[in-house]
């Protein structure tokens, strides 16, 4: 009887540990966007890779499992190397687990800046081989990868990734679409983000886009996208310009038109004390004399 007993939590232990295994891969999802461009989602994360011959460039490797998963199903799937990797950014929460995504011969690419919050801030992940201050171009056959930096946005370093000939644009946080940036906008240079996306529609148009978080879409939406930041951007400087205090501004601005968006009721104040922090504590507004802003 005892060895039965043992039989039985032997096989509810497997089968415990196969539910797991299998919930934690449902959660895991590959999508091709366009010819050999392809988005994979770990969750409510997203990262870009592309496929030529037996050779494929993937972009951020979110953690260890996801990055151990991408790994394993390019390979089962395409039967190819990981040539390259390419860091969007150095925030944690899309930087790590490089170590588990790349091969032996992979060439591991960032901005200096994102290199440099890498290594300096230890950051448990492979660190870049090849860096670049503006523009860099990543051949892959007879497909390529454009990246560009247009300055500070969301994090040091952060760049977006074009992908030729599909003409897929991939940028991680600096743009969100179909969602409300997040929560209250930590890590986010609002004046940044406003230049950087003006900056991208300005570029000849793309075809489709990945976002590191939420949904696709096409030029269009990253348009509807920098209505947003400017509206938001503007009732908020406005509001304070006129000695409203951050309470007030979170009571009085709505900005209907946007409440289609995911999680608008609840990170709408929170993206207004975002705006407010950022221009305290990028812009001074609390040293300015028309101005009665806290810190």
């Amino acid at each position: 009887m005892f060895k039965n007993l043992q039989i039985l939590l032997f096989s509810a232990l497997i089968l415990v540990t196969n539910q797991a295994i299998c919930a934690e891969q449902a959660n895991y999802k590959v999508e091709n966007i366009k010819d050999n461009v392809y988005r994979f989602s770990a969750g409510h994360y997203h990262s870009a890779f592309m496929i030529v011959d037996n050779l494929a460039l993937v972009t951020d490797p979110i953690n260890s499992d996801a990055a151990k998963y991408l790994k394993s199903y390019i390979k089962k799937t395409f039967n190819a190397d990981i040539k390259y990797m390419l860091y969007s950014h150095s925030h944690v929460d899309h930087a790590m687990g490089g170590n588990e995504l790349i091969d032996n011969n992979t060439t591991v690419v960032a901005h200096q800046f994102a290199a440099e919050d890498l290594k300096l801030n230890k950051v448990p992940t492979a660190l870049p081989d090849l860096t670049f201050t503006d523009t860099l171009k990543v051949d892959l056959g007879d497909s390529y990868v454009l990246l560009n930096y247009y300055g500070p946005n969301n994090g040091r370093g952060n760049v977006s990734m074009r992908f030729m000939p599909a003409n897929v644009l991939y940028v991680v946080d600096w743009i969100v679409l179909g969602r409300m940036p997040y929560e209250n906008l930590i890590g986010y240079d609002i004046n940044g983000m406003l230049h950087s996306t003006k900056a991208v529609l300005n570029e000849p148009a793309f075809a489709a886009f990945i976002g590191g978080h939420a949904d696709t879409g096409n030029r269009d939406d990253v348009v509807s996208y920098l209505h947003y930041i400017q509206d938001l951007h503007t009732a908020v400087r406005d509001g304070m310009l006129k000695g409203k205090n951050l309470a007030t501004l979170q009571k009085e601005i709505s900005l209907p038109k946007y409440s289609h968006l995911k999680m608008y009721q609840q990170w709408l104040p929170l993206n207004i004390e975002g705006v407010y922090n950022n221009l305290v504590e990028m812009g001074y507004f609390n040293f300015r004399s028309d101005i009665d802003a806290q810190f």
